[in-house]
C-alpha cells in the first residue's frame, strides 16, 4: 500500500508534463516522483479518445504498480478523454487532471476576448465544453490547435523559426481580436511562454496552468495526510516508451535537472513491460 514516503505519479503523451513536474518540484521538492512520457504514442490530440483512454489506463496500471500515492494526468488531452473513465475505473485512486484554465482568464480578461491554444482532442472533450459553459461568463473565446506545436518542443526546439511561425499564426489573428489574455491548454505549452510573450506583447496576460495543479496535488495529499516529511529533496524516476536519449537530453533544457531515463515496452495486450 502507497504511504506518504511513496511517489507521486505523473503521465503525460511526452514531455508536456514535465512542465507540471517543474511545478511540482518547485512548491514539494522532498516529494519523490515516478514520470511516465508516452513518447511512443505522441501526439495523443488526433487520436481517438477511446485509445487515449486505453493508453491512460495502462499507464495508470504501471504508475500503482511502482506504488505511486497519487496520480496526475498532467496531459490536457488525456485529461479530456480519460480522466472520468480512470476515477471510475480507480475509485480508491487520487487523481488530478488538466483543465483549460478559462475561469481565471474570464474573471481577468479586461477587453472580454481570451485566446485558448489547446489540441483538437482537448478541445472536442465534455470536459472543455463543461469548463466553457461554467466559467466562460460571457467572455468570446478564440480557439487555435496549434498543429505541429508539441512536436516542435518534443525536439526541443522551443524558439525557431517553424515554432515561431506555428504561434505567429495562432495568436496574430487572436490580437486583432482585441484579446488580452491566452490560455494554455496543453501541457507542452508553457514550455514556449517567453515566445508567446515575445509574439503578444507584455500587455496580454499568459496563463501557465502548471502552478494550480501543483497546488491541488499538494492539497490532496494534505487533506489524505500523504504529504512526504522526508527533510531530503525528493528523487524522480523516468520512463518512456520512445527513446530513453531523446528524453534524457531534453530534461535539464525543460527541467533544469538531469536524470537516468528508462525505456519500457508496451504489450500487444496494452500492458507495459
Amino acid at each position: 500500500m502507497p504511504d506518504s514516503n511513496s511517489p507521486v505519479g505523473i503521465f503525460d503523451s511526452g514531455v508536456g508534463g514535465l512542465s507540471v513536474l517543474r511545478a511540482i518540484r518547485a512548491q514539494m521538492p522532498e516529494e519523490s516522483v515516478i514520470y511516465f512520457g508516452d513518447q511512443g504514442h505522441i501526439p495523443y490530440g488526433p487520436r481517438p479518445m477511446d485509445q487515449i483512454r486505453n493508453f491512460s489506463e495502462a499507464i495508470t496500471r504501471f504508475l500503482l504498480e511502482h506504488q505511486a500515492k497519487i496520480i496526475v494526468v498532467a496531459c490536457n488531452t488525456a485529461s479530456a478523454a480519460a480522466l472520468r473513465f480512470l476515477r471510475e475505473k480507480f475509485p480508491n485512486v487520487l487523481f488530478v487532471g488538466m483543465e483549460p484554465a478559462v475561469k481565471p482568464a474570464a474573471e481577468q480578461t479586461a477587453t472580454g476576448r481570451v485566446g485558448v491554444l489547446a489540441t483538437p482532442a482537448t478541445f472536442q472533450g465534455a470536459l472543455y465544453a463543461s469548463v466553457v459553459e461554467r466559467f466562460a461568463n460571457g467572455a468570446e473565446l478564440f480557439q487555435n490547435t496549434c498543429t505541429g506545436l508539441v512536436q516542435e518542443i518534443e525536439r526541443g526546439n522551443l524558439d525557431g523559426p517553424e515554432t515561431r511561425r506555428i504561434l505567429s499564426d495562432a495568436l496574430l489573428p487572436m490580437l486583432e481580436k482585441d484579446i488580452d489574455t491566452v490560455v494554455l491548454g496543453c501541457t507542452h505549452y508553457p514550455f514556449v511562454i517567453p515566445l508567446i510573450q515575445e509574439i503578444v506583447g507584455e500587455k496580454v496576460r499568459v496563463i501557465d496552468p502548471a502552478p494550480a495543479v501543483a497546488r491541488q496535488v499538494k492539497r490532496l495529499l494534505e487533506a489524505g495526510r500523504m504529504k512526504s516529511q522526508s527533510a531530503q529533496i525528493g528523487d524522480v524516476r523516468f520512463y518512456t516508451s520512445g527513446e530513453a536519449k531523446s528524453l534524457q537530453s531534453l530534461l535539464p533544457v525543460l527541467l533544469g535537472e538531469s536524470g537516468e531515463v528508462e525505456k519500457v515496452e508496451w504489450g500487444d495486450d496494452l500492458a507495459i513491460r
